[in-house]
């Protein structure tokens, strides 16, 4: 939320196409032609500030996913993995600047945070569940650590941020709703990286438009477990973001797309997907 915000609402809906995947040897496969495979996300968010350099939010999304392949068509529905999110902003003031004076005005912004991922939605290992094609959520808790440095100097803004995650092992005794041997399992740690440039154009009232361009890459390591280890993944993507913002930054509309780059060698043992994602936020100050 911007650094004078008490509190802000998210709503964002996600459209999600798959067109194939990588395999075990980051060779691109693609979907057959006849194959239609979606997913839709509702993702509901609300931040707190807790303190002066001290926010807090959870995002709680629902999920649809819609999928015709080999023939047969499935529809299927429910909540995806909630999050719990807590942020420390490292600097005192706004950080944003028309031009640089002094050493002072090079000072980046800079967020650090954890999150915790909550299994709310439909997984391979509980009930009701029969297919890759009916799950939501993945099954098991996660936490993250993450960091966010941005800098802007107008019109151009620079962004990295990254996050190293650690699943929390948990017993299984049942996949895709058949019984098994039971076991613990916990899937490899999870890292993720990206880099961002953006331009902003001031409109006549002084609010303004940005533009934003973005490389990221995400991996996770193999998981533990007795039986069926989850295999290593890996995905390279970029990112094209327009986003409208009022003059005061309390009203930001997005709209962004998400492109997995279709190539052999751009991931691993992962579906390919192109994201298209709109969004409003409003804070409250």
């Amino acid at each position: 939320m911007p650094k004078f915000g008490k509190k802000v609402v998210d709503v964002s809906f996600d459209m999600e196409h798959y067109q194939g995947k990588w395999d075990a040897n980051r060779k691109y496969i693609a979907d057959p032609s006849a194959d239609d495979l979606n997913q839709y996300r509702l993702n509901l968010g609300y931040g707190q500030r807790l303190a002066s350099n001290w926010q807090a939010g959870i995002v709680v999304p629902y999920v649809w996913n819609d999928n015709q392949f080999s023939g047969q068509t499935t529809q299927s529905e429910g909540l995806g993995d909630a999050s719990v999110s807590f942020w420390y902003e490292a600097f005192d003031r706004v950080t944003c600047v028309y031009q640089v004076n002094s050493i002072e005005d090079l000072k980046p912004a800079m967020y650090f945070g954890g999150s915790l991922t909550i299994p709310t939605g439909k997984s391979a290992y509980g009930d009701h569940v029969t297919d890759d094609y009916e799950i939501t959520g993945r099954g098991f808790y996660r936490f993250d650590a993450n960091f966010v440095i941005e800098k802007t100097i107008y019109p151009f803004t620079a962004t990295v941020q990254g996050s190293y995650g650690k699943h929390f092992a948990r017993p299984v005794n049942q996949e895709y709703g058949s019984p098994v041997e039971p076991y613990t399992k916990r899937l490899g740690d999870r890292k993720s990286l990206s880099a961002a440039v953006g331009y902003t154009v001031f409109l006549e009232d002084l609010d303004t438009i940005t533009v934003t361009t973005a490389f990221a890459k995400l991996s996770e390591d193999e998981g533990r477990g007795a039986g069926t280890n989850s295999l290593a993944i890996e995905k390279q993507s970029t990112a094209l973001t327009a986003a409208y913002a009022s003059p005061d930054l309390t009203r930001v509309f997005k709209i962004s797309w998400s492109h997995a780059l279709a190539t052999d060698g751009r991931g691993k043992n992962f579906p390919v997907t192109d994201i298209i994602t709109l969004g409003f936020s409003y804070a409250f100050n």
